[in-house]
């Protein structure tokens, strides 16, 4: 018996000490460490446009923070955008501050790096080719907005999509390139008095054709005046002033006396004030006139004069057609003596020079030589429909 009972005991321990070391099982409550997802920063490749924003966009996580270069990032976290332009050819460096799906504070750092112009245009504004355009500024209803960039621009399509024009009361407007370096824009017809005009021009990452890049944009904006235009009439000798659709004034007035000459280079010149619409360029209070000035200077040509002061000259075209006093022109409402301006007396010139405004209009009927659209502001000249094409 005693030998039995010992055998049962050496059982039931064996049988304890198996269940004290049995291997856990997979549903047993041992803890295991999360990982956190993969984390990707993405930066823009190749050279990008300075007009930004440079974009930063993040996978498996969100951005808290960047440094290196001012921006905002996006509510939800997973995407970056500089603030303002860019520099030309430039590298910039970023460090982007993550947080992983756990929560967890991950930097990276990115690069990106802007295009590298062949050139760079400036941008200006003029009222005309003899004065830039003041900001702010009042003009007649005849002025047109004009651009002039300071290098030749080859994709004249993306130059125009560049510019915006913005006018209360809203208007259409077309745009016509006067040479490679300067583009005017015009509405259909005159301007209403009182529109305001507002000009962008925003170049800056804008490839302009061959590497041509803009060097920085610019704005400008002005406002129309009452509407004036004065008409003058080769044929009564009359030039007639009308302010928001009344006359104002009625002027006698003598006009080209027509006729052709050659000057010393051979150049064929003409002596009448040309027909269409004019716009009024500047104002001068004194201008030396003579007939050297356009390049007659031989005394034995019947069209010869000497210099001399005139006083309060408006003038309409680069060639040199003023309104101006002319005392000493006995034919003033009479007949057509002149040069090629449209004289005036000391009184009407005067009354002229002090109402009228850069960009006013001046049309002048009746005469057989028509003014070239190159001769001043001669936009008008052009009917809409062609205007541009």
């Amino acid at each position: 018996m005693v030998q039995r009972r010992k055998f049962l005991l050496g059982a039931v321990g064996a049988a304890g000490l198996a269940a004290c070391t049995r291997s856990p099982s997979r549903s047993s409550s041992v803890w295991e460490q999360p990982t956190a997802a993969p984390i990707r920063l993405t930066a823009p490749t190749g050279r990008i446009s300075p007009a930004g924003p440079a974009v930063l966009t993040v996978d498996g996580g969100r951005i808290e923070s960047v440094t290196g270069l001012a921006g905002t990032v996006d509510a939800d976290g997973t995407t970056w955008r500089s603030a303002g332009s860019l520099a030309y050819d430039k590298k910039y460096k970023v460090t982007a501050r993550l947080l992983d799906s756990l929560g967890a504070t991950v930097e990276k750092t990115a690069a990106f790096t802007t295009v590298k112009p062949r050139a760079l245009a400036g941008v200006t504004f003029q009222a005309n080719g003899l004065a830039a355009l003041e900001t702010g500024g009042m003009y007649g209803v005849g002025q047109p907005v004009i651009v002039a960039f300071s290098k030749a621009v080859k994709d004249r399509a993306a130059a125009e999509k560049a510019i915006t024009v913005e006018t209360s009361p809203p208007v259409d407007g077309k745009f016509f390139w006067v040479d490679n370096t300067i583009v005017h824009w015009r509405p259909a017809k005159y301007w209403a008095k009182g529109t305001t005009v507002k000009v962008s021009v925003n170049t800056v990452g804008v490839n302009l054709g061959n590497g041509l890049y803009g060097k920085a944009n610019a704005t400008t904006h002005f406002t129309i005046g009452r509407s004036l235009i004065a008409v003058s009439d080769n044929k009564t000798h009359r030039t007639r002033v009308y302010i928001d659709g009344k006359l104002a004034r009625d002027m006698a007035c003598s006009n080209g006396q027509g006729g052709y000459t050659k000057i010393a280079n051979g150049e064929q010149i003409h002596f009448w004030t040309q027909s269409g619409p004019h716009v009024v360029l500047s104002k001068e209070r004194t201008h030396s006139m003579s007939s050297a000035s356009y390049g007659l200077s031989d005394p034995h040509n019947p069209f010869y004069y000497e210099p001399e002061d005139v006083q309060f000259c408006t003038r309409i075209s680069y060639s040199g057609e003023f309104l101006h006093a002319a005392p000493w022109n006995t034919q003033l409402g009479q007949a057509n003596t002149s040069h090629g301006c449209i004289n005036l007396s000391t009184a009407d010139a005067q009354w002229v020079y002090k109402n009228f405004l850069i960009g006013d209009v001046v049309e002048v009927v009746h005469s057989p030589k028509p003014l070239p659209t190159w001769d001043g502001l001669g936009d008008w000249t052009v009917p809409y429909t062609k205007y541009g094409t």
